[in-house]
């Protein structure tokens, strides 16, 4: 009966999203994506004009599993900044971990340096 039990709780865990664990991040092969990240990210200082002027948060030294969060949100529609939302509907899970294991591995940024 335990063995069943096991195998059954293993099986349903697999179906439930969010529970599957996530894919491993290769930094170097992250900093080889990030390249259209740096392009708002990357820039001190930069303010984004669409849809409404803010400063656009920088992303060096967050942590990985945060990052990789915000993509899914990004591609799953529950965050919906449009230029994001186009990005990550792109990104495969692979992708969304390379990029998060880059920028956890770089030093912090401040929104002005």
């Amino acid at each position: 009966m335990t063995r069943l039990t096991a195998i059954c709780l293993g099986f349903g865990m697999a179906l439930v999203p969010g529970l599957a664990l996530s894919a491993e991040g290769n930094p170097a092969a992250g900093k080889g994506k990030s390249a259209m990240c740096a392009g708002c990210h990357g820039i001190p200082g930069y303010k984004t004009a669409f849809p409404v002027t803010y400063s656009v948060p920088k992303i060096g030294g967050q942590h990985a599993a945060y990052i990789v969060k915000a993509l899914q949100g990004y591609k799953n529609g529950d965050r919906t900044h449009p230029s994001m939302r186009a990005i990550a509907a792109g990104l495969t899970d692979q992708d969304m971990a390379d990029v998060a294991a880059y920028y956890a591995s770089t030093a912090v940024q401040s929104a002005s340096k």
